[in-house]
């Protein structure tokens, strides 16, 4: 619900500046500056998109995962979709997405907000850093419980879980 609170908002505010640079400058100044903008970014995805695919087959030729080229790939797709669609706020964040250093930048931004997130995220659930979810616990009691069990050896003679494995040697009950 709030992801789709910040997108009606954002695309408000966009339509708002729009509507408001166009009412100072003329029709024809903003659908020549929304067009040119558009060419722009469809010039800088070819170029910057043509780059990090041959930076991810290099990798791969390497051996190596090229995650820092997908993410390229994805932040590329993002920033051209903001680029093609039409208002000033999109097409800065869309500017921001293509361009290398404004990327590695709005990058750097994002992952400081996300551990910020995280940080706030974990006050407010009461916990300090380090300490596990209620999951990892109940996780780690049940391996403590599953350890003096052999293959095949289930309590209180109960079926196995669906999605448990049985090898082919083991009789099912």
């Amino acid at each position: 619900m709030p992801l789709l609170l910040i997108f009606t908002l954002f695309a408000l505010l966009d339509f708002v500046i729009l509507f408001s640079v166009g009412s100072n400058i003329g029709l024809l100044t903003t659908l020549g500056l929304v067009l040119a903008t558009g060419f722009a970014g469809l010039y800088l995805i070819r170029r910057e998109g043509t780059a990090a695919l041959s930076r991810a087959r290099q990798r791969m030729e390497l051996g190596e995962l090229p995650s820092s080229e997908l993410l390229t790939g994805a932040a590329l797709i993002f920033g051209g979709a903001l680029l093609l669609a039409p208002g000033f706020l999109s097409d800065a964040l869309g500017f921001l997405c293509v361009i290398p250093g404004a990327r590695r930048l709005l990058a750097r931004l994002l992952a400081a907000a996300h551990v910020r997130l995280q940080v706030m995220a974990a006050r407010r659930d009461g916990k300090g850093p380090g300490q596990a979810d209620g999951w990892q616990q109940a996780r780690g009691e049940q391996a403590g419980k599953d350890r003096g069990r052999g293959p095949g050896q289930y309590d209180n003679g109960e079926r196995p879980l669906e999605g448990d494995f049985i090898s082919r040697d083991e009789t099912s009950r």
